[in-house]
């Protein structure tokens, strides 16, 4: 199971040089009947055959070490995918009198229809300066490559049942001295909160939920599989392509993660990424720098989202 490949977005972002962001309302796009329904068709097409699998397993019984994670961790199901927005700035035609105009977060306007972004922003402008600053935050600093994945290693760290019913690669005792020959450099909470009780010291930094808009970093695998939660979190002002995308990077980043762990997943089949030697460390990092460029363009258009949004709901002076 092949990571997907990663798009190419600006250079100057994997050294962690951000561009600046517009506090701009878009212009409002209008789709006919037509169109807003070939789009909506379409998303939920994408959505089904991303999360085909997920409801197979669900029907099933079963499960899975590595697809279940985003189900799971994040408890959004794959019905909060199937529904498609059209998202900040765009007005649906012909569309007052169908279902969606009963949802929250849409404003009815003759027999147009589009996302009441002003009203929003009134209602959650806490959450939508929440989320602002940890993105902006995390997208102005520079970028770390040095981690190396081995807070899935901390979180079994002289642990004698591991997290997840998979045989550890190296066994117990080789795990443990995989930790203890390198500097634990996680900047990421909520994988640190997850760290044995040995392994917590280790870390270079202690960590903190009130400190977490102040140690996000972009090279972080963790925090980029977070803007599929930030742009849930966001609802109809996120466009359902950007919603996909997210959703899409965050499963790619998730095999990564777990192939870099000390987990041997070769009968699920997914090659392990042996970062305790030289080359799995430049293989982990070339991949994690790429991850890093694909979550520049996604968090950049989630904090474009907030601003317009923020913009739209303020009171005229």
């Amino acid at each position: 199971m092949p990571l997907a490949p990663p798009t190419t977005p600006p250079a100057g972002v994997a050294a962690g040089v951000a561009s600046a962001t517009r506090s701009v309302v878009p212009a409002t796009v209008e789709l006919t009947a037509e169109e807003w329904r070939a789009r909506e068709a379409a998303h939920r097409a994408r959505a089904d055959d991303l999360t085909a699998a997920r409801r197979d397993r669900v029907a099933r019984g079963r499960t899975h070490p590595v697809d279940d994670f985003l189900y799971t961790y994040y408890s959004y199901k794959p019905a909060v995918l199937r529904r498609w927005h059209p998202g900040i700035g765009v007005r649906l035609r012909d569309a007052a009198a169908e279902p969606r105009a009963t949802w929250r977060g849409y404003r009815v306007d003759g027999d147009h229809l589009e996302v009441d972004a002003a009203g929003l922003s009134r209602e959650r402008g806490l959450l939508l300066r929440g989320i602002a600053d940890i993105l902006r935050a995390t997208r102005s600093r520079r970028a770390q490559f040095g981690c190396f994945g081995l807070h899935e290693w901390a979180m079994v760290y002289r642990d004698d049942a591991p997290r997840h019913a998979v045989p550890l690669r190296l066994g117990s005792r080789g795990t443990d001295a995989v930790v203890e020959s390198h500097q634990l450099t996680c900047t990421h909470f909520d994988a640190f909160r997850f760290f044995t009780p040995e392994a917590v010291p280790r870390n270079r930094q202690p960590l903190d939920r009130a400190g977490q808009s102040r140690t996000e970093q972009p090279g972080c695998l963790h925090a980029n599989m977070d803007l599929y939660k930030w742009a849930v979190k966001l609802g109809p002002l996120v466009p359902g392509s950007l919603l996909l995308d997210a959703f899409t990077l965050a499963r790619d980043i998730r095999e990564l993660d777990m192939r870099a762990s000390p987990y041997d997943l070769t009968d699920w089949g997914y090659a392990p990424i042996a970062i305790e030697t030289a080359e799995g460390k430049a293989e982990y990092v070339a991949l994690q720098r790429r991850f890093a460029e694909r979550a520049d363009e996604v968090r950049g258009e989630l904090i474009r989202i907030v601003a317009a949004a923020r913009d739209a709901g303020a009171t005229p002076a």
